[in-house]
């Protein structure tokens, strides 16, 4: 049944929370469920496909305490599945149970099934199992001799009866094993033709089941996983840390160039604990697949959550692109409801909300507050391209105080000099940065600089025009346009935000309107922030314009670009400063130095 993953999990692993016995009374760990908890528990399947048995049993594992657990998976699944950890074991008595429909060491015989601190809770995980498939489980807690149960749902005895009613015989036998437990699932869904032939190709359920060990590989980097197809190694972490879980599910390119999160914050007078790897915006995928969230360990699908995620991201991603990231949220385990999916792949929270926010606002501040200044590799042909500055996210590292502009190359490219580097500012991305940053400050009422219109430009508006421009006055104000009625649908414009000396043109209004229109219609994501990213663009120094600079206005642009928050990074994702070190050019000179 679905969500009976807990006594499964309490079987495999036994680690007796939630109200299970002491390791000492008689009735052991893994105990029998009342009716009345039973009753409680909402039924389903657990067994759907190959990758809901693989998920039922590393929950298993890791109620279990291990530090390490490896999967092995013959084809799609249904011919053998393998997991092996090194978790606490059980006792014969508790093995024998494990396998009992509604017997679990995570719950007392009476106990609410909501606010459990572990894994799983319900009951008939490997009882679920052991009715689709031949079961063997090897287990021991270690100080003696092991055991052995085998239970096989696709003996004549047991496939003979319908789904229901199949009791498929136990046996209990002695085994050698060194702490911890071994379950082996062969023949899966072998008496039941029609669930086969519902599962994907051969590729597509492995497909599944390599994407749920990560999820788990990355929301426990302290637990190392190893994962096999074919007695191939498709997937494997050391258990040391979350960098090192981050190169061993992706590469080491993303592992390099990302940042760790281990922070809290209050959401509703809850203390939320986020932690997890951030790869920088210069490592994005196409699609939201990436976005990885686990709530108090467990892989869960939660789009509020993974919303908040992208959302502390900000306009440091480039459009149309998703990031890669791997959050952990802990909360108390009163505020979270496994038990609102079937399959307890999603989770209910308590003030759902001021936990996302929680969220968005410490992802951000990691990515902010990273130290993102890094030399360029160096590179030794000609056709090597310029790294990025600033590992890709754009946050801050220093200010340019010690760069000296030295040129500028095709009227838009700035070199500077910086110490043993050469960096080329991109000058209309620099100034975009700058002009944000001063436009976002306008709403933390640092008032942007403005310039009047003489004479006033008069703007036609359509109705809902004219409604926006009343109903957002204020936040027009804000960002520097100061308009008045002039008639019907007219407006008159009187001034235009002037950020860095360069004025906006008239049509940047509209705009406004259409962001801030779409902000209140929910049909934008992050409104405000598209809308200071357009009007950025509108009066910054463009290509064309850079011949008649100065070096002081070419250090003063510098100087501002020091001062903002996130100066290696346009509005729109992209970078503003790459870096190329003396030694590339050293070696490209075939000189030694």
């Amino acid at each position: 049944m679905t969500g009976e993953r807990d006594a499964g999990r309490g079987a495999a692993g036994g680690d007796g929370a939630s109200g299970a016995g002491d390791p000492g009374d008689e009735e052991g760990r893994v105990r029998r469920l009342d009716q009345e908890t039973v009753d409680r528990i909402a039924a389903g399947e657990v067994v759907t496909r190959p990758a809901r048995v693989v998920g039922e049993l590393v929950d298993n594992a890791l109620d279990a305490g291990a530090s390490r657990v490896e999967i092995a998976v013959d084809g799609d699944g249904t011919d053998r599945i393998r997991v092996a950890d090194d978790g606490r074991g059980m006792a014969r008595a508790d093995a024998a149970r494990a396998v009992e429909r509604h017997a679990t060491s995570k719950l007392a015989p009476d106990g609410d099934p909501v606010g459990v601190d572990s894994l799983g809770f319900r009951g008939e995980a490997l009882a679920a199992i052991a009715e689709a498939a031949r079961l063997e489980l090897v287990t021991s807690p270690g100080d003696g001799v092991g055991t052995r149960v085998v239970v096989d749902g696709t003996a004549p005895s047991a496939a003979g009866a319908g789904e229901s009613d199949a009791t498929p015989s136990v046996e209990v036998e002695p085994a050698g094993r060194a702490r911890g437990t071994t379950v082996v699932v062969e023949e899966l869904f072998a008496t039941r033709p029609a669930r086969r032939e519902s599962l994907a190709g051969a590729s597509a359920e492995f497909a599944r089941i390599s994407s749920l060990v990560a999820d788990y590989a990355l929301a426990n980097p302290s637990v190392a996983f190893s994962l096999d197809h074919d007695g191939s190694a498709t997937l494997s972490t050391p258990g040391t840390d979350r960098t090192d879980a981050l190169l061993g599910v992706y590469d080491r390119d993303t592992a390099s160039r990302s940042t760790t999160v281990d922070a809290s914050a209050d959401a509703g007078g809850t203390s939320v604990g986020v932690s997890g790897a951030l790869a920088y915006p210069s490592i994005t995928r196409a699609t939201r697949d990436h976005v990885r969230v686990s709530v108090n360990g467990r892989p869960v699908r939660n789009d509020r959550l993974a919303a908040a995620v992208r959302e502390g991201y900000g306009r440091l991603l480039p459009d149309g692109r998703e990031p890669v990231a791997a959050v952990d949220v802990s909360l108390p385990p009163a505020r979270v409801d496994p038990n609102v999916h079937p399959a307890k792949q999603e989770v209910g929270l308590r003030d759902a909300d001021a936990v996302a926010d929680a969220v968005a606002s410490v992802v951000g501040d990691a990515l902010t507050g990273a130290d993102l200044r890094r030399a360029a590799d160096v590179a030794t042909d000609l056709d090597s391209a310029l790294e990025p500055v600033g590992e890709g996210d754009g946050s801050r590292a220093g200010a340019f105080a010690d760069a000296e502009p030295i040129g500028v190359f095709r009227d838009l490219y700035v070199l500077v000099e910086s110490g043993d580097e050469l960096l080329v500012v991109d000058g209309h991305a620099a100034h975009e940065r700058v002009n944000y940053e001063r436009l976002a400050r306008a709403f933390d009422d640092d008032p942007v600089p403005t310039a009047p219109l003489d004479p006033p430009a008069t703007v036609s508006l359509s109705t809902d025009e004219a409604a926006a421009a009343r109903a957002h006055a204020d936040d027009l104000a804000a960002l520097g346009f100061e308009t008045e009625p002039f008639g019907g649908g007219t407006r008159r414009l009187r001034t235009v935000p002037a950020p860095f000396g360069r004025t906006a043109d008239a049509d940047a209004f509209r705009d406004a309107l259409a962001a801030l229109s779409a902000a209140d219609s929910g049909t934008a994501r992050d409104a405000r922030d598209d809308l200071l990213a357009d009007l950025a663009c509108h009066p910054s120094l463009k290509r064309g314009d850079f011949a008649g600079l100065g070096d002081g206005d070419l250090r003063n642009l510098l100087d501002r670009l020091g001062e903002c928050d996130r100066p290696y990074a346009c509005p729109h994702g992209r970078p503003t400063v790459l870096s190329v070190d003396a030694a590339t050019f050293a070696a490209g000179f075939g000189r030694d130095r």
